[in-house]
């Protein structure tokens, strides 16, 4: 898959995303099986996760190659009371989400195919490249959209 393609893909994913949730039956924003997390969790997880490579891809673009990139707890913040995920409402999630991935697909537009092999060193993963970056994050939104379904068929 060319560059293009790739960007393209990850385009297409913030909109089936942004799309499920607006299929979403606001009535079964909570649905969850015990060990899973609800829609609403789910929704403000990704918010979070997509603001962290929102800044991850800026430090592989502008920083040195080899600068340090920190990963997160994501549990411990789904668990936080102070973080609201399952109490607040999505749709301040949904448009930081919405903003974080058009603020990154504009960055992708200036960049080539030899921009993938940029690096940073994650704090989990080790070495994290632009390509990994777009890798991950261009399947995470099907991922969670998949969970969205499930959790509202019982079967998380």
């Amino acid at each position: 898959m060319s560059f293009a393609e790739r960007v393209a893909a990850y385009q297409a994913a913030t909109k089936a995303f942004e799309e499920q949730v607006a299929a979403l039956d606001h009535l079964k924003l909570d649905a969850k099986h015990p060990e899973g997390w609800s829609p609403r969790q789910v929704i403000h997880h990704l918010a979070d996760s997509e603001a962290q490579s929102y800044a991850r891809l800026r430090r592989l673009v502008a920083e040195p190659a080899g600068s340090i990139i920190h990963g997160y707890d994501e549990g411990a913040w789904a668990a936080s009371p102070a973080l609201g995920y399952e109490t607040d409402p999505i749709e301040t999630s949904l448009a930081v989400f919405s903003a974080v991935r058009a603020g990154t697909f504009n960055v992708l537009q200036h960049l080539t195919e030899a921009d993938l092999a940029r690096y940073a060193e994650h704090s989990e993963r080790g070495r994290f490249t632009l390509d990994d970056l777009l890798r991950i994050y261009s399947k995470h939104p099907l991922d969670h959209g998949e969970q969205l379904a499930k959790a509202l068929r019982g079967e998380l």
